[in-house]
């Protein structure tokens, strides 16, 4: 990367920051909300001193996708950031990824709720998760369908290293182009599993992560509590 290219991409992402912030300002305002909206910085294949920047300017929240990629970047990583891991994960990777995350989204089977269990425990602590849904019942996509959501929350809220904090879902888009009745219909889920565990300690449900690029305000809309943007923020791994 040259340093003029280099010096026009940080002005780039710093532009989109401050646009895509008063977007989603405007978007919680608009719906009416109190609460707080996160600004996740999606980094795949964005450069560690890109990702650096990007912190420097004031994001908070890094959504890492793939294990491996986001193993190269860590060290280079600079700054007071969170790191959330919302990509689909293996039960075998879970070892290389546990001390250096704060949250998993993507949990939708026993198999890999039990490895983080494990994991967790081993070096003394309780992983935030998310239960991934799938809220359009694709057969392309993972993720636990909205019927079977209470009975695996049960389960999965039974491991000692885990805590249940929300839910995650990417839906699909009708054929309207829209995926705003699926937001709905995860507002709704969101609720009903708040209020069946609020007196349950496994559970501290907060976190509704839904919206990308493409549809964030309508998630805002719908309750969303962390927005995963990428190419917008970023811009369509043009460089």
């Amino acid at each position: 990367m040259t340093e003029k290219l280099s010096a026009e991409r940080l002005s780039f992402v710093a532009d989109n920051y401050r646009r895509l912030s008063e977007r989603i300002e405007n978007a919680r305002i608009k719906a009416g909300r109190t609460d707080t909206v996160n600004f996740m910085a999606v980094t795949k294949t964005v450069p560690a001193e890109i990702v650096n920047h990007s912190v420097s300017l004031g994001i908070k929240l890094l959504g890492e996708n793939r294990v491996q990629e986001f193993l190269d970047k860590y060290d280079k990583y600079e700054g007071d950031y969170d790191v959330h891991f919302i990509g689909g994960l293996q039960s075998n990777k879970v070892k290389y990824i546990i001390d250096k995350v704060s949250m998993i989204h993507s949990v939708d089977s026993m198999k890999l709720a039990s490895e983080i269990n494990k994991r967790a425990l081993a070096v003394g602590k309780k992983m935030d998760i998310l239960l991934e849904i799938n809220i359009g019942g694709e057969e392309s996509k993972n993720g636990i369908a909205p019927d079977m959501l209470d009975e695996f929350a049960l389960e999965a809220g039974e491991l000692p290293g885990l805590r249940i904090r929300g839910l995650m879902t990417i839906p699909p888009v009708d054929m309207n182009g829209s995926s705003e009745r699926y937001f709905e219909k995860m507002e709704r889920l969101y609720n009903d599993l708040k209020d069946k565990t609020k007196s349950n300690e496994s559970f501290l449900l907060d976190t509704l992560s839904m919206g990308m690029s493409g549809d964030f305000e309508k998630a805002i809309n719908y309750g969303s509590t962390i927005v995963r943007i990428g190419s917008l923020l970023f811009g369509y791994r043009q460089y």
